[in-house]
């Protein structure tokens, strides 16, 4: 019941700064796009890979109707050209996305989605079909990022990864932004239960400076956001040699998963602009470099 409680009061709290959150995503989409190109594709593809129930945001060109006429409701073709263009789009909801430090204007959970909706608005402007991972429906169309971010409070994460029955198209592409600080099994459970369909994909990781430095002195107490024991350090400093090492080994792991599905994987500070990470993202989902 408490859990229940939290997770509503943190999406009240996010529903309430979704107007300046989707400016801010719409402002550094815009800024991104000045420098890439629309990939809009021309056609439909031919061979139809399923037909499903109707979603909101669906063309009414691509309604059966000999189909829905059969059945209760509308039903869509999806043609495998489709599918593969569907990007979803997933990003932690867990508390320990609910932190800053210092040095840091925003906690990760912030950075992470405005990341997000800036990426689904890139997307969406070149014509793109984009979904929220853990949720069937579809947005895509000069609408899709309004409804897209009124839908962003509802998807919740427990344990900071996504939910193992996260319905993802054959051949669509995922992208799954989070602070990856779980244990690396479970990672890599959760991005070969995703990968398998198949998919292509790529892990943004999102730290504080603190997270990547342990920049503390002395005596220190550590409370964490998800229920951890209170740990006291006497002399933080001693530890920061074998912080950093676990951190790296860390980030290693998660350079290794990615790359063993065929995956990518990035590092973003919440201290860094936010459009050279969705530059990044945009890039590797299009299969081109950065610096190109």
């Amino acid at each position: 019941m408490e859990q229940s409680s939290q997770r509503a009061r943190r999406a009240e709290a996010l529903g309430a700064r979704l107007p300046p959150l989707q400016v801010a995503a719409a402002r550094v989409a815009a800024t991104v796009w000045q420098g890439v190109h629309g990939r809009r594709r021309a056609g439909v593809g031919e061979g139809v890979w399923q037909f499903r129930p109707y979603l909101a945001g669906d063309e009414a060109r691509r309604i059966d109707w000999r189909k829905s006429a059969r059945a209760d409701g509308l039903i869509v073709r999806e043609t495998e050209w489709e599918a593969a263009q569907t990007v979803c789009l997933w990003r932690d909801g867990s508390p320990s996305m609910h932190w800053r430090s210092k040095a840091a204007a925003e906690e990760k959970g912030a950075r992470a989605d405005l990341l997000l909706l800036a990426l689904a608005a890139l997307l969406l402007r070149g014509g793109e079909r984009v979904r929220l991972l853990g949720s069937a429906q579809v947005f895509s169309g000069a609408g899709g990022l309004e409804r897209m971010a009124a839908a962003l409070p509802g998807l919740a994460a427990e344990d900071g990864l996504p939910a193992p029955a996260a319905p993802v198209p054959r051949h669509g592409r995922v992208v799954l932004i989070g602070d990856f600080l779980a244990p690396s099994e479970a990672i890599a459970a959760s991005v070969g239960r995703l990968a398998a369909l198949p998919t292509t994909g790529h892990l943004l990781q999102v730290l504080d400076p603190a997270e990547l430095v342990l920049p503390y002195h002395g005596r220190v107490r550590f409370t964490g956001l998800e229920q951890e024991v209170p740990t006291l350090v006497r002399r933080v400093d001693g530890l920061r040699g074998a912080y950093a090492a676990r951190l790296a080994a860390q980030q290693q792991h998660l350079a290794t998963i990615a790359a063993g599905v065929g995956w990518g994987y990035g590092l973003h500070q919440t201290d860094h602009a936010p459009e050279t990470a969705l530059l990044a993202l945009y890039l590797a989902l299009s299969g081109e470099r950065a610096g190109r």
